[in-house]
């Protein structure tokens, strides 16, 4: 099963439980970050073509390797991966036709599915982040639909966690080597906050002064610096760092514009690596046209400079372009939208290079196609694809040895 929002981007099940809940918090803020209104307008069908009517100018050859596909057993209503390990480990979500719905997975290396529900799990378990070890962490939705988060050990052992003040509870919780835990959560009146969890299981909360609409911490390095971004009374978003120590800085993207979301899709938008390179996305404004722009890639280094990229190009709008994932090396995966609404994977080499990934067996209708969510050891790249008929697979890139 497949679902997609009204921008005609592909959404994971989890992101439809607090959908409700955000809109009545600002609008247009959607997991702590902006939609931008000017990125919100269709493109009318040009004469002769489809949605753009011109063609798609990729910004590179098909990458190569080769792609593997799987379901877990039983998911009559698709496969969700989220995470993946350096031993290439993965979990995620699927769905059934039994109890709630949703259950956790791991799909090992050798492609062997353990499946799992926390207990209390009543209406859902929804895994977000897998560390070295194999410790998952995520959230789960219990009788009353209140979100606590868990933290499942390699030999299935359970432990659950709230924050005070979380009502409906947690969105989002990703873990690091050494175990600590960051993410975020709605509080009574639904306003996003961070939060970290020390591996003793000690929490406390983390907003940057300023974030008024919301603070959502995406990665957690293996030295304890957390990258998230926060959103100002004018809803604008911007990137933030905090330090194992508690000193915050805040960056923004090269020109004038939000940073964004990693295609809207629930997922981070912004990862950084153990050298603290951040690989993101911003929206720019067209000039001139007030419902215009783009979104576009970004690397920012260690030293604060930034490099600007585009997956694909199409004069004068509206492609985006989505950063999901980068390794140490400094290879970014990602996904873009090609103003057709059919989404498309690729690969950004450290040299700067684009390569694309299109899983065989991807649809190529509107809300269809490819969506890297990460990257590990190697250049082994995890995802989900939507094919012809709507429905949503695992998929994994192994690239060929050079």
């Amino acid at each position: 099963m497949t679902l997609t929002n009204t921008f005609g981007i592909v959404t994971s099940p989890k992101v439809w439980r607090f959908a409700g809940a955000l809109c009545l918090v600002c609008g247009l803020q959607s997991f702590g970050q902006t939609m931008n209104p000017r990125a919100m307008a269709t493109p009318k069908p040009a004469a002769g073509g489809g949605l753009l009517g011109n063609a798609l100018e990729p910004a590179g050859p098909p990458a190569a390797g080769f792609f593997v596909t799987f379901d877990v057993p039983a998911a009559v209503n698709g496969t969700f991966p989220v995470a993946i390990n350096d031993e290439g480990v993965i979990t995620g979500s699927y769905g059934d036709n039994s109890g709630s719905g949703f259950h956790g997975f791991v799909r090992t290396e050798g492609g062997a599915f353990i499946k799992f529900d926390v207990p209390g799990s009543v209406n859902g378990v929804f895994p977000n982040s897998i560390n070295p070890a194999g410790t998952i962490t995520g959230t789960y939705a219990d009788a009353n639909f209140t979100t606590p988060g868990f933290v499942r050990t390699p030999n299935g052992a359970f432990s659950t966690f709230v924050a005070p003040g979380a009502s409906p509870g947690f969105l989002t919780a990703v873990i690091n080597p050494s175990g600590e835990i960051t993410g975020s959560y709605f509080d009574a009146n639904f306003v996003l906050h961070g939060f970290l969890r020390d591996k003793e299981g000690n929490l406390i909360t983390i907003d940057v002064p300023g974030a008024v609409n919301g603070t959502t911490p995406v990665s957690i390095t293996p030295n304890g610096t957390i990258l998230g971004s926060y959103c100002d009374a004018n809803n604008n978003c911007h990137g933030f760092l905090r330090t194992k120590h508690g000193v915050l800085t805040t960056f923004d993207p090269p020109v004038p514009g939000p940073i964004g979301l990693g295609g809207f899709s629930g997922q981070p938008g912004l990862s950084i690596n153990p050298e603290g390179a951040i690989a993101g996305n911003y929206f720019q404004p067209i000039s001139g046209n007030p419902f215009g722009g783009n979104y576009r890639g970004f690397l920012r280094s260690s030293n604060g400079a930034y490099t600007t990229f585009d997956a694909a190009s199409y004069p004068p709008c509206c492609l985006w372009t989505f950063s999901n994932d980068i390794t140490p090396s400094g290879i970014i995966t990602g996904s873009f939208n090609d103003g057709h609404n059919v989404n498309h994977g690729y690969l950004r080499a450290r040299d700067g290079t684009i390569s694309m990934l299109n899983v065989p067996g991807a649809g190529t209708g509107p809300n269809q196609g490819t969506l890297p969510w990460g990257i590990a050891a190697g250049g082994v790249v995890f995802g989900q694809y939507i094919d012809a008929a709507s429905e949503t697979h695992g998929f994994i890139f192994q690239p060929r040895d050079e």
